[in-house]
């Protein structure tokens, strides 16, 4: 019998997030990888990755394309601008779009792909670069069956956690926008506790080690609030997540909203911490950052 094809993919995107999820691909499958930055080439090369020179060369004769783009606009370049690749793509792959771009973006797309033979599996992630590099993602897909059964290898490998959510692309990006709300609403609430403990002489480690263990807790407390303690340091906390992303997400959540016809008040004011972040120079900062919006001369 003749051996089987290998299994291969092109990671488009070797950042925070790209780069970990190809050298995690890389274990087992054959992987392709694409970035405007030579640094990151190199570094994806040193993990086993084959670097190209372009996308369009990258994903030459793949059977699935991991999309770690930053937004709608560059989703549609990279796939239908002047360099775009769907042109390039065979009848009958998978792009396996992982960033939060919004609903309307990942639909129009889908549908542009499909009239070329191409499947859109929307499968926005969580987790972080260490996760995505040991294969422990949380993976929320909307796709059809057929896609999702295309894109099977490259989702069993980065997802300790797979939760179909629609037979949609565009209810993963639904799903995550709804957990975007959450996720940017309890940083902001984060950020005004710690700023009030302060403020009324509490010390903060302790209090935020209690609050930890109460019913105030969250995973978005226990995961910020110490980077929220570093803030004010010279330097600041590591940039683990951009404020800026949550000025791209929480904007997703309000215009979701107001196309629902759905009131988010609450969400709505967190954006507007986000916003001022980024307008006073927090943008590339961690989003823990937001704390010196809520009390910018705490110390």
């Amino acid at each position: 019998m003749p051996e089987s094809v290998p299994y291969s993919v092109a990671v488009l995107g070797l950042g925070a997030m790209g780069l970990p999820m190809a050298t995690r691909l890389a274990t087992e499958l054959t992987v392709h990888g694409f970035d405007i930055a030579e640094p990151r080439l190199a570094l994806a090369a040193d993990a086993g990755v084959t670097p190209f020179g372009s996308a369009r060369e990258a994903v030459a004769g793949v059977d699935a394309v991991v999309l770690a783009v930053r937004n709608g606009s560059q989703l549609r370049d990279v796939l239908f601008g002047e360099n775009g690749i769907a042109s390039t793509l065979l009848d009958g792959s998978v792009v396996i779009m992982t960033s939060t771009v919004g609903i309307d973006d990942v639909v129009a797309v889908s549908d542009l792909l499909a009239e070329r033979g191409v499947h859109l599996v929307d499968a926005p992630l969580s987790g972080g670069p260490v996760r995505a590099g040991e294969g422990d993602l949380l993976v929320v897909v909307g796709a059809t069956p057929v896609a999702r059964e295309k894109a099977k290898p490259v989702l069993d490998l980065l997802a300790s956690t797979l939760s179909v959510i629609g037979d949609r692309p565009g209810d993963g990006q639904a799903f995550k926008t709804v957990n975007q709300l959450l996720c940017g609403v309890h940083i902001a609430a984060g950020a005004e506790a710690l700023a009030l403990a302060e403020a009324l002489g509490l010390d903060a480690a302790a209090t935020l080690e209690t609050l930890a263990a109460g019913a105030a807790g969250s995973f978005m407390l226990g995961n910020r609030g110490p980077r929220m303690l570093q803030a004010y340091d010279e330097g600041g906390a590591e940039v683990l997540s951009r404020l800026d992303i949550f000025v791209k997400d929480m904007g997703i959540v309000t215009a979701a909203a107001r196309s629902a016809g759905v009131a988010t008040p609450v969400a709505a004011a967190a954006e507007q911490l986000y916003i001022l972040g980024a307008a006073n120079g927090l943008a590339a900062e961690d989003d823990s950052a937001v704390i010196r919006v809520v009390a910018p001369n705490q110390r």
